[in-house]
């Protein structure tokens, strides 16, 4: 399984807006600068946030985007789930969890198939926005 630039960067987006947040829309430019990612290329993912209700977005002068809940009502399970699509390992495992394989029946590896999706979306789904943010402020208050 491998996460693809739209999925990560969606979290940086999603992380940017809530720690710069101060009440106001942030413009797009000022996100894509911090983050050194393409203006036109994150236009496409606060589109994808946007249609799911992660982002409101205003556009004209002081428009931009703000995030529509708070930070720890974002899990990264569902960010990741609605810019990657699916977080199965195989294409017989549909999202849900159900096998979709004529030969399920007698496949010795779908249990370990089923077991590492439950792990990967458990690991996901238990880390919030907010949770990385106070990871950063760990981080950045440790001295050696």
């Amino acid at each position: 399984m491998k996460i693809s630039t739209k999925g990560r960067y969606a979290i940086r987006v999603l992380l940017d807006l809530a720690e710069h947040n101060n009440g106001e829309y942030i413009p797009l430019m000022d996100i894509a600068k911090r983050q050194d990612i393409s203006e036109k290329y994150l236009e496409s993912i606060v589109s994808v946030l946007s249609k799911n209700g992660y982002v409101r977005s205003l556009r004209g002068k002081g428009g931009g985007y703000q995030l529509a809940r708070l930070p720890e009502t974002y899990t990264i399970g569902s960010i990741l789930k609605i810019t990657e699509g699916s977080l199965s390992p195989v294409a017989c495992l549909r999202d849900d969890g159900h096998v979709d394989c004529p030969r399920a029946a007698e496949c010795e590896t779908i249990g370990m198939w089923k077991d590492f999706y439950q792990m990967v979306n458990r690991y996901f789904d238990g880390i919030t926005l907010e949770d990385l943010m106070n990871r950063r402020a760990e981080a950045d208050n440790y001295v050696i």
